[in-house]
């Protein structure tokens, strides 16, 4: 008969035995998916944004029968993305969850990277099938239809690869693209921009095609790189991949046994719906922001043009730092609400800031740092779908987020190149932004995650 200390032992044992291969999981997983599922994210943000430094050559060069690239064209133009975007969200991640990860997001890459390439011919003899300003906007919502499905789409993908524990980190690894493409899309962007002019061509043409044609070739890797499911991974030893497929499986058990939810019953599902407003208005404020910073730094004429884009790229090295730690605390903590409430309440009160600052350059470019460092509420953000619904409803209920919540894309870059045009500044710009994302973050509080 065994003594209750060895049978302490052996439960010490197992409970250790467990955590090793967790650890050993957890690790080769996020070696192998997280650093190329962060660079396809890098490279699928900077061709969405680029159009913010392009902005700034294709004012100055362009024009339609006399009609110049204004704020407000290039406001609309950059909303429209989200018009097309919104289209095949819901689809795309449906697509995901029960055809293919891996061959779905080669097709949107491929397809983005020709559409982001085609954008450097605006204008050009042979795209003679609308005007210019028409042919921006034709091929900005070719752009979101192409792109529509991917960032949903891996949410999905990772809940197929990590435990509910770990998804928060693994999900903050992954958007880090979204400020990192701003660190380094920006001054490459810009670079290329005042330097490159080959062929004859200007400046901002060779921004959308140098920076489309790594897509392309990116979403032909992808095909043979990803794997969709543990149980197809070859790269997994036999054990760890038995005891990963086996935790998904408890968890998805576990959320069955609460109560099986349909796709449509979760499309009404209270918390799904308040996450889907909590995102627009914070969608609102943020692209409202993204796409505007390189003319709202452009604006401040005391810096000379490499410290232009020293402040444009400050926000996000703020975003990347504090998105690393909400990612981590979150997961640390097991808490999700308020790491998605505090950093948006922070976005608003910076960019609330930027206004009381005048003409002090040092504290505006602060203040939107820490608005920039309040866009990284996603990590936590995104793990709460599939703490309420599991399977297809889960899929689905991210893509209904996505879709709904990015029309505030659209909102936000259309109403702030709007407000602009009519007043001259950013100032009535940046208090609609700072409002959003003030209101977003008192609609966060009422978030209700189930315990873990």
């Amino acid at each position: 008969m065994e003594t209750p200390v060895s049978l302490n032992k052996v439960a010490e044992s197992s409970v250790a035995a467990a955590d090793s291969i967790a650890e050993r999981v957890r690790r080769r997983v996020t070696w192998r998916l997280s650093p190329y599922l962060l660079l396809l994210y890098l490279i699928a943000y900077i061709d969405r944004t680029n159009i913010g430094v392009a902005a700034l050559g294709m004012k100055k060069s362009m024009s339609d029968g006399g009609l110049a690239f204004n704020d407000a064209i290039i406001g609309l133009g950059s909303a429209l993305f989200f018009l097309g975007y919104f289209l095949l969200e819901i689809p795309g991640t449906l697509i995901v969850e029960k055809w293919s990860a891996r061959k779905w997001i080669a097709r949107i890459m491929i397809s983005w990277g020709l559409v982001a390439t085609l954008m450097g011919f605006i204008g050009m003899p042979w795209m003679n099938f609308a005007s210019e300003v028409n042919q921006f906007y034709t091929l900005r919502v070719v752009l979101g239809l192409a792109e529509a499905g991917f960032f949903p789409g891996v949410v999905v993908y990772l809940s197929h690869w990590f435990r509910y524990e770990d998804r928060a980190k693994a999900k903050a690894k992954f958007m880090i693209g979204i400020p990192l493409a701003s660190i380094i899309g920006v001054p490459i962007s810009r670079w290329i921009m005042e330097t490159v002019n080959w062929g004859g061509l200007a400046g901002w043409r060779w921004v959308f095609i140098l920076e489309g044609i790594p897509s392309v070739i990116l979403g032909i890797i992808t095909i043979y790189y990803l794997t969709d499911k543990p149980q197809q991974a070859k790269w997994l030893p036999e054990d760890e991949k038995q005891w990963l497929v086996a935790e998904l499986e408890r968890e998805r058990q576990l959320k069955q046994a609460q109560g099986k939810v349909s796709m449509w019953e979760g499309f009404k599902h209270p918390q799904i719906l308040l996450l889907m407003m909590v995102y627009f208005f914070a969608v609102t404020a943020n692209y409202g922001l993204t796409f505007f910073l390189p003319s709202i730094t452009d604006a401040m004429k005391s810096l000379s043009i490499v410290w232009q884009t020293v402040a444009t790229t400050l926000p996000y090295v703020a975003t990347l730092l504090a998105m690393l730690f909400i990612g981590r605390n979150s997961d640390r903590t097991k808490e999700r609400r308020w790491h998605t409430v505090v950093p948006i309440f922070l976005a608003g009160v910076g960019l609330v800031a930027s206004v009381l600052t005048g003409d002090y350059v040092a504290l505006t470019i602060t203040a939107l740092c820490l608005a920039g460092s309040g866009f990284s509420y996603h990590p936590a953000f995104w793990t709460l779908p599939s703490a309420f619904l599991t399977g297809a409803a889960a899929a689905a209920s991210v893509g209904l987020i996505n879709s709904v919540g990015n029309l505030g894309g659209f909102l936000g870059p259309y109403i702030v190149g709007y407000l602009k045009n009519r007043t001259g500044n950013f100032t009535a710009a940046m208090w609609f932004m700072g409002g959003c994302a003030l209101f977003a973050a008192l609609l966060a509080t009422q978030l209700r995650p189930p315990k873990k």
